[in-house]
Formats: C-alpha cells, structure tokens, sequence
C-alpha cells in the first residue's frame, strides 16, 4: 500500500471510484451519508460537479478525526449547456443516449479532500466522442448493463464504450469517475501541506 499519513475515507458508494482508489495502491475506509445534491442555478454548469463534491465534504467534515482525510467526488455529463445526470428509467437512458450520439460532450468530475481543518477541492473535464448509435445499440446496452447508477446514462468501461467511443481527450479514468492521476499529485501535497 502507498504510505500516507492520514487515513483515507471514501465517501462514495460507486464500486467504480473505490476500485480506482484501491488500484492507486491506497487503504481506505469507505463511508457514506445521504446529501441533498441540489446545486444553485446560478453556478456555471462547468463548477457543477466541484460544488457537489464539496457539499459532500462539508457533511463529513464535523465528523473527521485529526488523523482521517476524507474524499468525495461528483461527476457529471455537459453536452449541449445541460448536464445530464443519472437516469431513472429506460426512456431516459435512451434519450440521453440518443442526445450524445454522433456528438462530442464533456465529463466533469469534481473532487474534494476534506480533513478537520482543511478543504482542498478541484476538477477535471475529459472530452469525450461517441461516434452516430444505432437504436439497436442502444436498446441492448440499456437492457444488458442497465446503467441507471451513471451519469449520461453509460460507462466509457462497459460495451457501449468499447462500440461507440471514437475519441477521447484527457483522462480515461476521470469519465470512469475519478481523476486518479490529478487526485494522487493533490493527495501527495496534501499530505505536505
């Protein structure tokens, strides 16, 4: 495990953001809290996913020890000046599908470290460009993955990345839902600061 100094808590439920975390190498506690994600309509859509992720932070905050660092993180869908977030139902996937193909969008995924006396939070955009889906593609992918947990309603992981994601550019591992290159450097001078 990569030595830090302080424990790290996890405050996220995702088995895709605690696997990442576990492949950075680190030991971490997960813990969770129900938050309210509402964000003011007033904030650029571009702050959106760094406002949640430190509303997040600010539950935990009271409850940190002085030893414990605590992470959480937001990531959302911008495509077209809207943020598409988790769908509900499957005509929701599939609109939001169907809005992101043939077209290049943007995935923003905020982060905050939080420990009793320190908040430390930033974000990370990708691009990323799904090539024209076909209704059968995406009819399958919903039934078969059942993605209502994501948000934009698909994993650049899963099948529907694999057939229909022509490019990226930035982080591959910020879309699959934290920037785990950024969030090492910030955890490493965190730990210094």
């Amino acid at each position: 495990m990569f030595p830090l100094s302080k424990k790290l808590i996890l405050a996220s439920k995702s088995p895709r953001r605690q696997q990442l975390l576990a492949d950075l190498g680190f030991e971490f506690e997960v813990r969770l809290k129900e938050v309210d994600e509402i964000f003011p309509d007033h904030i650029p859509l571009q702050e959106v996913a760094e406002y949640l992720a430190k509303l997040k932070a600010d539950a935990f905050s009271p409850t940190l020890k002085a030893d414990e660092c605590c992470i959480t993180a937001d990531t959302v869908v911008l495509s077209e000046n809207r943020i598409l977030g988790k769908a509900w139902d499957v005509n929701e996937a599939t609109e939001m599908l169907e809005s992101l193909s043939g077209k290049a969008h943007e995935v923003i995924t905020g982060v905050c470290l939080v420990t009793p006396t320190e908040t430390h939070s930033f974000s990370v955009s990708t691009k990323v460009h799904f090539r024209g889906l076909e209704a059968t593609e995406i009819a399958y992918y919903i039934e078969q993955f059942k993605p209502f947990d994501k948000a934009g309603a698909y994993g650049i992981q899963e099948w529907i990345g694999m057939i229909g994601i022509e490019s990226i550019e930035g982080s591959y591992f910020n879309v699959v839902g934290l920037p785990t290159e950024r969030l090492f450097r910030e955890l490493k001078r965190f730990e210094k600061a």
